[in-house]
C-alpha cells in the first residue's frame, strides 16, 4: 500500500511542477509496469492465447499464487491488462488500446533518439 501511495505521489509532483510532460511520465509508467520478466512472460501468454485466460496463468509459472497476483495487479494497474470477474475468478485479457498507445509512444522515443 505505501508503495502505490509513492507512486501516486511522484506522478503527481512530476505533474505539478512540470518537470515531465504527460507522455515522459505515461512512458515511464508503462516501463515500469514491463520491468519484470514475469510480467513479459504473462503478456506473452495472454498475447498467444488472444483470448481472455481465467486462472491458468498461475499454473503456467513456476510461481505461487499470491506472487502471479501481485504480477498481474502491476499490469492492471498500468492498464496493460484488463480483468474481468468471472466467478470464482478473474479472466485476463490483454488491453489493446494501451498496447496500442504504448507501441506508438516506444517508437516515437525510438525514432526521436536513435536514427
Amino acid at each position: 500500500m505505501t508503495i502505490n501511495i509513492k507512486r501516486q505521489e511522484n506522478t503527481k509532483i512530476y505533474k505539478e511542477k512540470k518537470m515531465y510532460t504527460e507522455n515522459q511520465v505515461k512512458i515511464a509508467a508503462l516501463a515500469k509496469a514491463l520491468s519484470h520478466p514475469v510480467r513479459v512472460k504473462i503478456i506473452e501468454i495472454l498475447a498467444k492465447r488472444k483470448t481472455c485466460v481465467c486462472g491458468e496463468i498461475v499454473d503456467l509459472l513456476p510461481l505461487s499464487q499470491s506472487t502471479v497476483s501481485q504480477h498481474l495487479k502491476e499490469l492492471k494497474k498500468a492498464e496493460i491488462i484488463k480483468g474481468e470477474i468471472d466467478r470464482p475468478r478473474i479472466c485476463y485479457c490483454l488491453n489493446n488500446i494501451t498496447l496500442l498507445k504504448a507501441k506508438k509512444m516506444f517508437a516515437k522515443l525510438f525514432s526521436e533518439c536513435c536514427d
